[in-house]
């Protein structure tokens, strides 16, 4: 029998991003479908214009009517999932309080995020997808869709619902601005 070191492992030339949830993973979280898709996505588009590395975090009412809305461009450094959950609940305090005192959530949380690439589920995918679970339950939210904006059109992960329009590259005037934030970023609240 011998004794010794176990060689190290190669170091990763590529950083690796870290909590994240793979399609299965988010399945099981149990995220309630959304009932109309096509007008919760078009409605962040118009109020919100994203382009790619764009994120619109948006609270929905039980009703699911728009209760507020934040977007804000991701920083290149931002890559894992416990960041990407920091910059989301930033937002989220910025534009609408927490529920943590009730029982049960009633607000549900949504993410558009807007990127290149093709529509199918990337890490960086599932580093949103965990930040955006960890953010709701932060702020007492019930965790929402994961929806991406490509060239293709929109796409809401794990659920396999899309549509051609509107797409990354559907571009009008200038985004809304509500002004405060951090440069770059854009806030809404819709009236409550």
């Amino acid at each position: 029998m011998a004794f010794g070191l176990a060689p190290s492992p190669p170091a990763d030339p590529v950083p690796r991003l870290g909590r994240l949830l793979e399609p299965a993973a988010w399945a099981a979280c149990g995220v309630p479908l959304l009932r109309n898709p096509r007008e919760v996505v078009t409605g962040l588009h118009t109020r919100h214009r994203p382009t790619p590395t764009t994120a619109v975090v948006a609270v929905l009412d039980p009703d699911e009517r728009l209760a507020a809305s934040a977007s804000f461009v991701r920083r290149t450094d931002l890559s894992d999932g416990w960041e990407l959950r920091n910059a989301l609940l930033a937002q989220l305090r910025r534009v609408i309080p927490h529920d943590l005192r009730r029982r049960v959530p009633v607000r549900t949380a949504v993410l558009l995020y807007c990127r290149e690439g093709e529509a199918h589920w990337t890490p960086e995918d599932g580093a949103w997808m965990w930040g955006l679970r960890d953010a709701c339950s932060l702020h007492g939210l019930r965790c929402g869709a994961y929806i991406t904006l490509t060239t293709a059109g929109w796409h809401i992960l794990g659920e396999g619902r899309s549509g051609r329009q509107p797409c990354s590259l559907a571009r009008a005037a200038a985004p809304l601005s509500a002004g405060g934030g951090a440069p770059g970023a854009h806030r809404h609240t819709a009236a409550r």
